[in-house]
This record gives C-alpha cells, sequence and structure tokens, in this order.
C-alpha cells in the first residue's frame, strides 16, 4: 500500500522508463510496417512525410507537459521520462525531414539548398531541427554532469524555442491546401503550455515581492 501522496507503483517501477520508451517507439515502428505492406494510401511517401512530422508534434506537446504534471502531483518521478520523450521528438522529427530530402528532393544537395531557400516553411522545418539537435545530442547524464545542472538546464530551455517554430513550420505547411483544424489543436495545446511556463516562471517571483 502506497503512502497517500506518493506516485504510484506503475510509475516508480524499474519497467517504467523501458516501457516508456518502447510506447514512444511504437507509431514509427507502425508507421515503417504500413510503408512496407503498401498501407500508406495512394501516395505513401507523402503519408509518411506528414504523419512521422504530426508524431514530432505530439512528442513536444508530451515534452512541455511533464513539468505541469509533476508540479499539479508533486510527483518528481515525471521527469524521469523527459529526456527519452525529447530524443524520440527528434528522431521523429529527422524521420520527417529525411521523409522530405528522400522522397521529394532524391538527397540531391542542390535541388535541397533550392527548395529550402524557395519556401519559408522548409527553412523554418530545418531551423527547428538545427535547434533540437543539441538538445537531443546532451539528453543524457554524462552531458549533464560535464555542462553542469544550470548550464545543462538553460540549454535545454532552447525546447521553448523549438515549439513556436514547429507551430509555425506546420501553419505554412497546411495553409497551401487550407486544412487548418489541426494547425490550431496543436498549436492551442502548445500555446497553452507555454503560457504555463511563464506563469510558472513569474509566480514564485511575484511570491517574493509580497511577502
Amino acid at each position: 500500500m502506497r503512502a497517500p501522496g506518493s506516485p504510484p507503483a506503475w510509475l516508480t517501477s524499474a519497467k517504467a522508463k523501458p516501457t516508456w520508451m518502447l510506447i514512444l517507439a511504437l507509431p514509427a515502428v507502425a508507421l515503417l510496417g504500413l510503408a512496407l505492406n503498401d498501407g500508406l494510401g495512394a501516395n505513401p511517401a507523402e503519408a509518411l512525410t506528414r504523419q512521422s512530422g504530426e508524431w514530432a508534434l505530439r512528442g513536444l506537446i508530451l515534452v512541455l507537459l511533464i513539468r505541469p504534471l509533476q508540479v499539479w502531483t508533486r510527483w518528481g518521478v515525471w521527469l524521469r521520462f523527459r529526456r527519452a520523450t525529447g530524443v524520440a521528438v527528434f528522431v521523429y522529427g529527422a524521420m520527417h525531414m529525411l521523409c522530405w530530402a528522400w522522397f521529394e528532393q532524391g538527397l540531391e544537395w542542390e535541388d535541397l539548398v533550392s527548395d529550402i531557400a524557395k519556401r519559408p516553411f522548409i527553412l523554418v522545418g530545418v531551423l527547428t531541427l538545427t535547434v533540437m539537435l543539441p538538445l537531443a545530442v546532451t539528453s543524457n547524464t554524462w552531458s549533464l554532469r560535464t555542462l553542469g545542472s544550470a548550464a545543462w538546464q538553460r540549454l535545454h530551455r532552447l525546447v521553448y524555442v523549438c515549439a513556436p517554430l514547429a507551430v509555425l513550420h506546420f501553419f505554412w505547411m497546411r495553409a497551401g491546401k487550407q486544412r487548418f483544424t489541426e494547425v490550431w489543436v496543436y498549436g492551442g495545446l502548445l500555446a497553452a503550455l507555454l503560457l504555463w511556463r511563464v506563469w510558472a516562471a513569474r509566480a514564485p517571483r511575484q511570491g517574493k515581492r509580497a511577502s
């Protein structure tokens, strides 16, 4: 029987983190399975590109949701899942970019550079993944120890730059087809989480001034 206010056993179990990593990998495995078995519809390249990008957005929402969960429940154990989730976001973002580079541009460098220069939403997508790269590379205990906790945390605040860039990329991508429903859903969730983070950062300072 767990003590009142303590996290449930399934969150603190040694199997919780590996299970979460497996869950994060399932969409990629499913997409690749569908691609190999002609299950992505009439335009599998477009479907693979689009869905990998959407999974990256969903992952960003999860990354930003972990801190509020930790505050609301007062269970620090949620933070165990943040780094793995962030790496998964980068992997899905890289898959999204690779699909564009391979299926649309045939991995031709001149065509890639030309497309980035011509289409702003591609430029923003590349910039988003570039900002994500140092976060993914340093999402390990060795980097945390080497950089020090304060510097590591400052670096990983770049996630708050990635979120609006990712939404802008998604918005511009959907603007050509005038399909905005999902943009408002993802954008609204990310905006709410970013606003919560601003409020949470200001609340302690306001409390100090009031005292």
